[in-house]
């Protein structure tokens, strides 16, 4: 599983920038027009956290908060000796990491003091935001992101999710398959192929898969290849150079895929992208 999360976070790009360190006096909100996520971890103290359903959750002891899409929530704390906490956006810059985000529950609610894993991890992480040091920002923001990969491994080892990637990948049969798209996208993989590996028949394996990923084995290879093709040009590779890499013989068959499943070529999409980079970050 854990190489599976390693493959997820690479290629949807998950990004985590720490904007506040400190203690939280008060009532901080936090909408959703920015259109990201949130992560707040409390070492200690209290605070409320209150829900766009109105509902009030209190917590009171050392625990991880994760809001994996934009979600209007504001966190209220004693105006006096208000609770030590650090308070992290999440942005995923692929489609199909917006999906997987899509998948989780609203909030994840994780106490510290069940997973000594993560203990460790909290640890080095208010060090360096409560220090300072040269690179403390970089260091804040890198750790804040091995704080969700311990959230999301939690996840799928609680089994909480029966539904979509996640869900796929805490079965073992649908695991084996989705390893194998993940890792050799550019191989022709057909529906009897993925069923041998998932070690089910034909007919089994398409239903099940569609049933728990919400789309069908071929819809989700073609999801995955752009995806990575998403990924690629995101980092300067050319249409031309990635082609077959994601399973495509030629650049015009990649081009066509890609306005299929985006409703753009690969160079607009990429234009769009650079576009709302520029724009959030004119509005930080």
């Amino acid at each position: 599983m854990s190489d599976e999360i390693d493959t997820l976070l690479t290629r949807f790009e998950l990004r985590t920038r720490v904007f506040f360190s400190g203690q939280l006096c008060g009532v901080a909100n936090f909408d959703d027009g920015q259109g990201v996520g949130h992560l707040h971890v409390m070492r200690k103290g209290q605070l409320d956290v209150l829900l766009p359903d109105g509902s009030v959750q209190t917590v009171s002891a050392p625990a991880a908060l994760f809001f994996p899409r934009a979600t209007p929530h504001r966190l209220r704390a004693p105006e006096v000796d208000g609770p030590d906490l650090i308070c992290a956006s999440v942005v995923c810059g692929a489609a199909l990491g917006q999906q997987l985000m899509a998948e989780l529950p609203a909030m994840l609610a994780v106490p510290l003091e069940d997973h000594p894993g993560l203990q460790m991890s909290l640890q080095l992480l208010f060090d360096e935001a409560f220090a300072e040091r040269q690179g403390r920002a970089a260091a804040v923001d890198r750790l804040s992101e091995l704080v969700l990969i311990h959230l999301l491994r939690e996840v799928l080892k609680q089994g909480h999710l029966k539904a979509g990637v996640l869900g796929g990948l805490a079965d073992p049969r649908l695991a084996r398959a989705l390893h194998a798209i993940h890792t050799d996208a550019a191989r022709p993989w057909t529906l009897e192929q993925l069923a041998i590996v998932a070690g089910m028949s034909r007919a089994r394996f398409a239903a099940q898969f569609t049933q728990i990923i919400g789309q069908s084995p071929g819809d989700y290879l073609a999801s995955w290849r752009i995806g990575l093709a998403q990924s690629l040009l995101g980092k300067g590779r050319q249409v031309k150079n990635i082609a077959d890499e994601v399973g495509y013989g030629s650049a015009s068959a990649l081009t066509r895929a890609f306005v299929l499943k985006t409703g753009l070529a690969p160079t607009e999409w990429l234009a769009s992208k650079r576009a709302g980079a520029r724009a959030a970050l004119h509005s930080t």
